[in-house]
């Protein structure tokens, strides 16, 4: 079995956000880390790579400093690391990263592609099922638990207070819940492997069936009117009441004219 997992390297907003002049985020000057949702669908494909014996690729989009995800993707126990960069893709919208991504898994062979639900510095999960429309391949999205028989995936998909199950024949695409497992830590052993592996790095030559009026910001249908790291709030109203009972009336009162109860 062949296991494709993509995973991005995504602002630590512990750190702050900054943006660039044109509302992009300036990725280059903050501090980054592995998606949660796409280190849960990793230690999924690790779970079956351990399991079935299958071959983990992890596959990425961003700046050259997201090797750095790549290695650490692989010290967790993947076996191959791809880096996708390119000035011309800087700036993409979910439609030119799906495309871009889409092009590249397109030169590899592949059973079953994971990808988490969405990433915290979009929060749009789209990229994902955009990816499986372009490969023409069906999608199981909001995954909270995976098991795989033979050519077939069963996955209980999440869904308010309960679940679907849904299966699909390989090759499919899988999005994952940070919910859907504890993703293990690296090892020493896996860190010195990291360290020593290849990053295979590709550009846009290396694209297959992607034109270029669908990548980078050019490719970006989606506009940004205007960006800001914080919501400013205003003062609002304070209130100081004569007595416990006086406020608990007001608080009373606020709440059925904004009908909450």
């Amino acid at each position: 079995m062949k296991i494709i997992v993509c995973i991005k390297q995504v602002p630590d907003t512990k750190g702050g956000v900054k943006f660039n002049p044109d509302g992009t985020l300036d990725r280059g000057a903050m501090l980054a880390i592995m998606n949660p949702d796409d280190k849960a669908g990793l230690e999924a494909a690790l779970r079956l790579k351990d399991q079935y014996g299958a071959e983990v690729t992890v596959l990425t989009m961003g700046l050259p400093k997201a090797a750095d995800v790549l290695r650490e993707a692989i010290a967790m126990g993947a076996d191959k690391g791809i880096l996708v960069t390119d000035r011309v893709l800087g700036g993409a919208d979910t439609w030119a990263t799906s495309t871009t991504i889409a092009g590249a898994i397109r030169n590899l062979e592949y059973d079953l592609i994971i990808t988490g639900r969405q990433a915290i510095d979009g929060d749009t999960a789209q990229v994902g099922p955009q990816i499986a429309e372009h490969l023409g391949i069906p999608v199981i999205s909001y995954a909270q638990a995976i098991t795989v028989d033979g050519n077939k995936v069963t996955v209980q998909r999440q869904y308010d207070d309960r679940y679907h199950i849904l299966e699909a024949q390989m090759p499919c695409l899988i999005t994952a819940l940070s919910e859907l497992n504890e993703p293990r830590y690296m090892t020493p052993g896996g860190i010195f492997d990291a360290c020593a592996a290849e990053i295979t790095t590709w550009g846009r030559a290396d694209l297959k069936d992607v034109d270029d009026s669908n990548l980078g910001l050019a490719g970006s249908p989606t506009k940004i009117a205007k960006a800001s790291d914080k919501v400013r709030k205003g003062a609002g109203e304070k209130v100081v009441p004569d007595s416990p009972e006086d406020a608990v009336s007001y608080i009373v009162g606020k709440l059925q004219e904004k009908h909450v109860i």
